[in-house]
């Protein structure tokens, strides 16, 4: 992962977040725990590969938890974990955000 150049908070929270899926995949999140392929449907145009890649540094930096369930097949959630349920404020912001630049057509 890259360095933090400036020091600054922002670029602290974009280095871990910033890219095109992790904040929306924290998003799908926020509701409540998940599985791999509900994930993939949730995110059509995300490959599996950096669905993968995505979830584990999220994992790596305490922000999401894997947990696997010994059945038959096995299970695997994904979920939020304390500190990353800290994102909800941000997931709200944005979606709000995200709303606004749909209605006032600057949203490309």
């Amino acid at each position: 992962m890259k360095n933090n150049v400036t020091g600054c908070s922002v670029e602290e929270a974009m280095r871990l977040l910033g890219g095109r899926w992790r904040l929306l995949l924290v998003s799908y999140l926020v509701d409540g725990p998940k599985r791999f392929n509900e994930l993939r449907r949730d995110v059509p145009g995300i490959s599996q590969r950096m669905l993968t890649l995505d979830l584990r540094a999220l994992e790596d930096a305490g922000l999401v938890k894997r947990t696997v369930y010994p059945t038959s097949p096995i299970k695997v959630e994904y979920q939020l974990t304390e500190d990353g349920a800290r994102l909800r404020p941000v997931v709200d912001v944005m979606r709000e955000f995200g709303m606004w630049l749909k209605q006032s057509g600057k949203a490309s």
